[in-house]
């Protein structure tokens, strides 16, 4: 079984790219590639946090080969546990510092979901084969597509009144939702993480047929072949079922992961043709401890919030400081670009110590 270093460099970027658009110095003031798609269609930062799943995908491939895939009820009881963590820390980050009411608590978030996708995608590996995977990553993605539009085609693609928030509603109630947008609705609530499912499935597979390749131009030929279709397929379906990453949408689910393919060819290309892994070392350093340094990143930000200084807290004091300095967009760029920095720091000290934390 060989194992890429493109892999690698890509887990470190999906990681450095995560913390820059999630701390800008100022929501205000953000260049237009680092914010989300207001509804319909894709920018860069939509693309993060899928790509954040297929690696999780291609991760959870080599921790089950260690495994030899085998169904056991040791096995499921270690992915039950690993699926739990990370769902409750997630949980925990959103109650941190933990002062607010336990009736206000948002229960869904990044976390959460992928401690969902992580544990249904595992359950589905060790005891499916790889063809019925690939027939219920179809089947998921046609049903949910149905589903969306169950409610009928002016209701189906709305804020108000898409099954996604009306079946979040049901489970969750208004008062434990996102409510960013003006009104109850979570962008990683929990029936729009049964597509994100496929998602890591999509990474897991792609990583199982890109380890039994040894021909390097072969696998990046493969790997534009699938990354291609995936999206083409996915921009014909935009014109039936948007591309929307609010929902999660099934036509988002298969651009996303062409996109992450393409992007991976390119890593291959640099890292194991070219051998330019100067070039890419510190994204290689960043994708050792991915989930570990996402937290570690929420954490050291939200405390921001919560240290007082002349009035304001030390977030936007930090914010002001560099405002004084450059124009807004450009300032509140450099305060997420010295944190990226700050967590890759921090990621090269846990790499030279060899200290690998697992989540």
């Amino acid at each position: 079984m060989k194992r890429y270093l493109a892999l690698d460099a890509l887990r470190g970027l999906t990681i450095a790219l995560m913390i820059l658009v999630n701390t800008p110095g100022s929501w205000s003031h953000v260049y237009a590639p680092f914010l989300h798609a207001q509804w319909h269609g894709c920018t860069p930062t939509d693309l993060v946090f899928p790509f954040f799943l297929f690696i999780i995908g291609s991760a959870m491939f080599f921790s089950l080969k260690k495994t030899q895939g085998q169904f056991s009820s040791q096995l499921l009881v270690k992915i039950i546990k690993r699926g739990l963590i990370i769902f409750f820390i997630g949980v925990a980050l959103n109650a941190y510092p933990f002062v607010q009411p336990i009736e206000e608590l948002r229960y869904m978030g990044v976390l959460q979901r992928i401690g969902i996708a992580y544990f249904l995608a595992a359950i589905m590996v060790v005891t499916l084969k790889r063809k019925v995977i690939i027939f219920s990553c179809i089947a998921i993605l046609l049903c949910y597509w149905l589903l969306v539009l169950s409610v009928g085609v002016d209701r189906a693609f709305s804020l108000e009144g898409n099954v996604v928030r009306q079946f979040d509603l049901w489970l969750l109630g208004d008062r434990h939702m996102y409510r960013g947008l003006g009104l109850a609705f979570d962008p990683e609530g929990v029936l729009s993480s049964l597509p994100a499912v496929v998602s890591v499935l999509i990474g897991f597979e792609v990583t199982r047929y890109l380890t039994s390749i040894s021909d390097h131009k072969k696998v990046i030929n493969k790997l534009l072949f699938i990354g291609l279709t995936l999206s083409g397929i996915a921009l014909l379906w935009h014109e039936l079922l948007p591309i929307n990453k609010s929902l999660w949408s099934s036509s988002y689910v298969l651009f996303s992961s062409g996109i992450a393919c393409i992007v991976l060819a390119a890593f291959v290309y640099l890292l194991d043709i070219k051998h330019q892994r100067k070039f890419a070392e510190p994204l290689l350093v960043y994708g050792t401890n991915p989930l570990f340094i996402y937290v570690l990143s929420w954490l050291w930000v939200t405390t921001y919030l919560y240290v007082d200084i002349n009035g304001v807290d030390l977030y936007q004091w930090l914010f002001n400081q560099l405002s004084s300095i450059f124009a807004a967009k450009m300032a509140s760029f450099i305060f997420a670009l010295i944190h990226v920095l700050l967590f890759w720091y921090i990621s090269r000290v846990l790499y030279q110590r060899k200290l690998f934390i697992k989540i």
